[in-house]
């Protein structure tokens, strides 16, 4: 990411997402300027805030794909959660500091995967060296005796023969195992059993965060640690397992969690979805606007910065930032709390897609709705080609739906498509080896008793 530039990171994402250039070149510029805040002298870089981001736009415009296409590009910390979600304290739901507690979870395992990416190599040539004491024969103990005057050197000579022959052997069978010649060979190897991870993962999670314990490690003491057993698996398999032990191994948690915090507190992303779901500023003292507020009350210190109380140590959220999203069909976002619209200065407004829109979603991303069919019934040895009148009125028919039912925005196309293909799917493992071509004809004829329905809700999700 430290690398891309606001256009690269919009070129990025054009290839999977149809229009909405005004988010992208906000969302681009927010990235950016991660960036340039790193660069910046000690006493400046921390008076910059980040600039929040708030979508709004019906569903179905891009919203959640780009946060999600945002996560594969950014190599930073990345969570999406929904506000839905959350709720005060002694109502049903999850505590807004669970966001940052998840962030943190995140950061960590980037963390450890990029130093288990490091170390594959050093863990890889220990795992051979473990597996080629397990393939040598075992060697008979030697005695070395003093040396005899009337013996004259053969001893010592002799013992330094039998080393050198062990020496060949060994890199006899270790040009062998790179070779996968001794892939189907079994060996034995000790394997860890299952112990009570699943159990302490469970009372791990049961709120214990917010005093900074560690429940997990501390249970983890006091419980017997897990046994080995002796395995018989093949040379490939073994191979794999004693890797990912050697790597387990060659991480130090001391140091993952120091550089997973500051990665965190500093390139951490959080995507808000669904917040038009606690809007709501309602003058009655009760219903559901109370609880709504009280939602944006609690997500309010975190978004204005504060520190959250993890089970690797407290976080800081000053310059984490956040994205939230939302439709805003029934609510305004002059319905949230004056403080946390405040925190949220940039705006961005997605707009409606267009039959236009919904052709080219079928055709020219990456993994357009077109592409993947068309691969989904390739495995069945069914060839199906879309005609580019086919593509044009299945786009026109989807946003009649729309426009005559709910918006769902690009959803749609996923339904026409599942009735366009569905009599073609059922039938696919009979008909291996056809080749089909589909016209405007064949869209109408299969969808246009269902659009000419008038109970479309009925059919059409």
């Amino acid at each position: 990411m430290s690398a891309l530039t606001p256009k690269e990171i919009v070129a990025e994402l054009d290839k999977y997402i149809i229009g909405q250039d005004e988010a992208k070149k906000k969302v681009a510029i927010a990235l950016r300027n991660r960036w340039r805040r790193r660069q910046l002298p000690d006493s400046l870089r921390d008076e910059v805030a980040p600039k929040n981001i708030i979508m709004i736009g019906p569903t179905g415009v891009g919203k959640t794909e780009i946060a999600r296409r945002l996560s594969k590009l950014a190599d930073a910390p990345f969570i999406k959660v929904e506000a839905s979600k959350f709720t005060e304290v002694g109502y049903v739901g999850r505590d807004c500091e669970s966001m940052i507690r998840d962030l943190t979870e995140v950061g960590v395992t980037l963390v450890k995967e990029e130093i288990q990416q490091a170390m594959r190599p050093k863990a890889a040539e220990q795992a051979e060296q473990r597996l080629l004491e397990l393939l040598l024969p075992p060697q008979p103990q030697k005695v070395f005796h003093p040396r005899d005057p009337e013996a004259g050197d053969e001893g010592p000579a002799r013992n330094l023969q039998e080393e050198s022959g062990e020496e060949r052997t060994r890199e006899f069978l270790r040009k062998k195992l790179r070779a996968g010649e001794l892939d189907d060979k079994e060996v034995e190897v000790l394997v860890r059993e299952g112990g009570n991870t699943s159990m302490m993962q469970v009372f791990s999670n049961a709120g214990m965060e917010e005093m900074g314990v560690n429940l997990q490690e501390m249970l983890g003491r006091f419980m017997p640690q897990q046994k080995k057993k002796r395995r018989k698996v093949r040379v490939g398999e073994a191979r794999a397992i004693l890797e990912q032990e050697e790597l387990q191994e060659l991480i130090d948690m001391d140091a993952v969690v120091p550089r997973a915090i500051e990665r965190v507190e500093n390139d951490g992303i959080v995507f808000l979805d669904e917040i038009d779901k606690i809007a709501g500023r309602g003058s009655k003292a009760y219903g559901p606007d109370v609880s709504r507020e009280g939602v944006q009350r609690d997500i309010l210190p975190i978004v204005e910065g504060s520190t959250v109380i993890t089970k690797y140590g407290p976080v800081r959220t000053d310059h984490i930032l956040f994205i939230a999203a939302g439709a805003f069909h029934i609510s305004k976002v002059s319905d949230l709390i004056p403080e946390l619209q405040g925190r949220f200065p940039i705006r961005v407004e997605l707009s409606s897609l267009s039959a236009g829109d919904f052709e080219r979603i079928l055709r020219e991303p990456a993994n357009s709705l077109l592409k993947q069919y068309t691969a989904m019934l390739e495995t069945e040895g069914v060839s199906v080609e879309f005609s580019e009148s086919a593509a044009h009125r299945i786009a026109q028919m989807c946003q009649r739906v729309n426009e005559e039912t709910e918006n769902i925005g690009a959803r749609r196309l996923h339904t026409l498509m599942e009735y366009l293909l569905e009599d073609i799917s059922f039938s696919a493992p009979e008909r291996k080896g056809e080749k089909l071509v589909l016209g405007a004809e064949e869209v109408d004829a299969r969808l246009a008793g269902i659009i000419e329905t008038q109970d479309l809700g009925k059919y059409i999700l």
